[in-house]
């Protein structure tokens, strides 16, 4: 890594650090307990530059390459302590680069810059009620008539599906099933026919998620994002970005949970002696370590890989896409076990609502499942690898 980059991942870092300790950490549990966050912190997160990383200059946005964002997804985790948090205010980086990639010079400039200012929500609309990870069986319809198309199905586990302004939705324009017939449209969140329910969750609970349901919505045909029959090749493209967030993530979450149970250990004294000097203890804390390193180590090649693979133009390449599969698992595995023995070390405590552990604890699974389920992603990499 050159110094130049090393710089500005450590300039990036701490911005990231003093927002998300300031402003997020310690209002987390409040805004658990309303089951939101308050609309501003779009506006702010804005203001710092952070929700236009990785975008278009032209939009608003600052392009940065994986290496660069890494740091700054990782301590927003790490330091912001809420998977729900930064699952709604960063919904845009699923919800967005479709429409920056296929849309029309004149549909860009009506919806990626609001989004990047924090004035408008953008979000993702992809899982159907009866369909989960096989995208490639969605029943979305959105048939076109005039220069209108009509929508009707349902989506559901769409996260800031209460409020979005915007939503990038996974229909099928083409007849019978297979991934063929599937096209990408861009859907308003205030079009007549959508109606939405809000969803009750294990973890994540401020982040809004709902179950969409369109009834006859019609949406004006120039807000398709490319063409007719290209939306399964835009869905899975999607996809690499969201794993190695969702990695980062996971491993900022991992540390944030070694952080308190460390800090917890050093505190808490049992039978006559910090919790640290018992050698089961500081096992548990040297096992979660460990972990937490091969984590960090792997993400940082796969992304410096991503980075090589764009400048080439390969952006796709089979290797590197089973590559981020395999890190995606290996990451939220990592998460799963530091959540668990952080509230083991913790006891009681790491039961109780408010602790850090105890919330990361009921947002591995969201983790695990969210971006292809484990058991979806040995499947792709076993055949990005050519196994099959």
């Amino acid at each position: 890594m050159n110094a130049e980059l090393a710089a500005d991942r450590q300039v990036l870092a701490d911005l990231v650090r003093r927002f998300a300790g300031d402003e997020i950490a310690p209002n987390v549990q409040a805004w658990d307990d309303a089951g939101e966050f308050p609309r501003g912190l779009y506006a702010r997160a804005a203001e710092l530059g952070l929700l236009g990383l990785g975008y278009p200059e032209e939009f608003g946005g600052t392009p940065a390459s994986y290496s660069l964002k890494l740091p700054a997804w990782v301590a927003l985790a790490r330091h912001g302590k809420s998977g729900g948090v930064l699952a709604s205010l960063f919904s845009h980086n699923i919800g967005l680069p479709p429409v920056v990639l296929h849309a029309s010079d004149a549909l860009r400039r009506e919806v990626v810059s609001p989004v990047l200012r924090g004035e408008k929500i953008a979000a993702l609309a992809i899982t159907e009620p009866g369909g989960g990870s096989d995208v490639a069986a969605l029943r979305t319809t959105a048939r076109l008539d005039g220069d209108h198309y009509v929508v009707n199905g349902e989506k559901t586990f769409i996260t800031s599906g209460m409020r979005a302004d915007w939503i990038t939705v996974a229909v099928r324009t083409g007849e019978g099933r297979g991934a063929g017939g599937i096209s990408m449209l861009l859907v308003p969140g205030d079009a007549p026919g959508l109606t939405r329910t809000r969803l009750s969750k294990m973890g994540w609970l401020c982040s809004d998620t709902a179950t969409l349901h369109f009834d006859n919505v019609r949406v004006p045909a120039r807000y398709l994002l490319g063409h007719e029959g290209e939306g399964f090749r835009m869905i899975m493209g999607n996809f690499n970005g969201e794993r190695i967030g969702l990695a980062a993530g996971a491993l900022g979450f991992s540390q944030a949970c070694l952080d308190e149970a460390l800090a917890w250990a050093r505190e808490r004294n049992a039978f006559g002696a910090a919790l640290v000097e018992h050698q089961a203890v500081r096992h548990k804390l040297v096992d979660m370590q460990m972990r937490i390193a091969s984590t960090e180590a792997w993400i940082e090649a796969v992304s410096a890989e991503g980075d090589a693979l764009e400048a080439a133009g390969r952006h796709n390449a089979p290797e590197w896409v089973a590559q981020i599969c395999l890190l995606k698992n290996h990451a939220t595995q990592t998460m799963q076990f530091c959540a668990d023995q952080a509230v083991q070390i913790l006891g009681g405590m790491g039961f109780m609502r408010g602790t850090v552990s105890e919330r990361i604890y009921r947002e591995v699974k969201v983790m695990m499942i969210g971006g292809g389920a484990e058991e979806i992603m040995k499947e792709l990499a076993a055949r990005q690898m050519g196994w099959l």
